[in-house]
């Protein structure tokens, strides 16, 4: 039975559980939309958006901790510049995630989660090569 478990463990150790969230949680603060297994997309939501509320408030000690959560200074420093701000009128609630399709291999379900203002960029028309 899986009464009053509160973690998802993933099969893994305690430090590897932690380095999959620290690199998911980079990943969608720099691309601000990734795809991702159902059930890792829910556990790293609450953790992310933890992370933008550390953004909005944007003193020194919140950048400090999210430095502590978050190695990737890249990262940190795009939270507080651009991501944060966008939600600066938001109580909460800035990432969606949606179901896409199952992986062919393990049919695990997959999930895009992202940014609720998230606008795809443009694609880019390639040029035809005539001589």
């Amino acid at each position: 039975m899986h009464h009053r478990i509160a973690t998802r463990k993933f099969n893994r150790t305690a430090n590897q559980r932690k380095a999959l969230f620290r690199s998911l949680m980079s990943a969608l603060l720099i691309y601000e939309r990734i795809e991702t297994t159902l059930v890792k997309a829910k556990t790293i939501k609450g953790m992310t958006e933890k992370m933008v509320t550390l953004g909005k408030r944007g003193d020194l000690h919140s950048k400090r901790i999210a430095l502590a959560n978050l190695p990737n200074r890249q990262a940190v420093a795009k939270l507080f510049s651009t991501i944060a701000p966008r939600f600066a009128d938001r109580n909460g609630g800035y990432l969606r995630i949606v179901k896409t399709r199952r992986r062919l291999k393990d049919q695990a379900e997959l999930a895009v989660i992202e940014f609720v203002d998230f606008v795809k960029p443009p694609e880019k028309k390639e040029k035809e090569n005539t001589k």
